[in-house]
């Protein structure tokens, strides 16, 4: 499994601020190694983000999104004390879970 997600939340005035850093290899399947072999696509499709049970974010990567994505974004409620839970899925089938709390 991939390592933890840095996941920064902050509210203020009713608006919750989220930054997050993905570490992911996010290989396109059009590079090629040293020995001229094409390295296997291996990336992000998928990523959520659900407030106390609640969906305030879905997106859908693809191959142009770069090495260890960063991704920033801002939803209406969220206080402090709130926890902000963070999904990807790639195209292997594997899945990642992160959770913080809101400062």
């Amino acid at each position: 499994m991939a390592d933890p997600m840095k996941i920064r939340a902050s509210a203020k005035e009713g608006i919750t601020e989220v930054k997050i850093l993905m570490s992911h290899e996010m290989e396109t399947g059009q590079r090629k190694d040293t020995a001229g072999a094409l390295i296997p696509a291996h990336f992000i499709t998928e990523v959520s983000a659900e407030h106390n049970g609640k969906q305030v974010l879905a997106a859908q990567f693809g191959t142009a999104v770069s090495k260890n994505p960063y991704l920033a974004f801002k939803f209406k409620g969220g206080a402090k004390g709130d926890k902000l839970a963070v999904t990807w899925m790639d195209n292997k089938g594997d899945k990642r879970t992160d959770e913080v709390q809101i400062a």
